[in-house]
């Protein structure tokens, strides 16, 4: 398996972030971790071998990059605007800096010009972060693997509120989408799957929230419930990354 490690210095965060890249071709996957991760967890934790197949045979292109979980979302003495401030700005590096940058590199490889767009992944707080850019970019967006999130910023932000915080918790701004916005035309092109089991430690409720939302909002994404046995663990990630990785890449 071909991997690169890059460490690059971000205008918008006004810090060095790493990141490394696996494979050699294909679509391009951006990997968000679990809370307060790091780069490195899709290696340490095992996740790369689980999406080797598809990524030896050139199908995916994963990138890995960091969080910046323990200044916003797990920092709970923190002054909360400034949290949800310095969170937007991690939103706003995806979007900017990072997009481009698999723009750049996955069109040198095999030719890619951006459609179909980048698939966000991750798993638990990271399954969050990904639902979030899907929904909230689908124009970069196209496809979604998110396993075991919670799709209520109220997870890190408790009952404060403001624009940005609104703005990075889906189950508060699917429900006030109008009707006629064009994102749903968007979302329907897309390709979103979402996962949870109810088993231990799973917290499903936010995820038969979305799925409700959605349902009423004409939304198309496949919401996957696991049943009791499914664990919040790695190793039911592993399984259902096996299981969905080839609907969401249309094997």
């Amino acid at each position: 398996m071909e991997t690169q490690y890059f460490k690059e210095y971000s205008p918008i965060l006004n810090r060095e972030m790493e990141l490394k890249v696996y494979g050699h071709g294909g679509r391009p996957v951006l990997f968000i971790p679990c809370q307060n991760g790091r780069f490195f967890d899709f290696e340490n934790f095992h996740m790369a071998e689980v999406w080797q197949p598809w990524i030896d045979a050139g199908r995916v292109m994963v990138f890995a990059i960091d969080t910046l979980d323990a200044e916003t979302w797990s920092n709970a003495q923190g002054d909360p605007g400034w949290r949800s401030e310095r969170h937007e700005q991690w939103m706003r590096f995806i979007f900017d800096e990072i997009v481009p940058f698999i723009r750049d590199m996955v069109n040198a490889r095999n030719g890619w010009t951006g459609s179909p767009g980048v698939i966000a992944f991750g798993c638990s707080l990271g399954a969050t972060h990904a639902a979030n850019l899907y929904f909230r970019r689908p124009d970069l967006f196209d496809g979604l693997l998110a396993l075991s999130g919670i799709y209520t910023a109220s997870y890190g932000f408790g009952d404060y509120m403001d624009e940005r915080v609104y703005l990075n918790s889906p189950v508060d701004y699917l429900a006030g989408m109008p009707a006629d916005h064009p994102y749903i035309q968007a979302y329907n092109r897309n390709r979103g799957i979402i996962v949870v089991g109810t088993g231990p430690w799973e917290v499903p409720e936010t995820t038969f929230r979305l799925n409700n939302i959605c349902s009423r909002k004409g939304i198309q994404v496949w919401v996957d419930v696991w049943g009791s046995d499914s664990a919040h663990d790695w190793d039911w990630w592993y399984k259902q990354v096996r299981y969905h990785v080839p609907h969401l890449l249309d094997d």
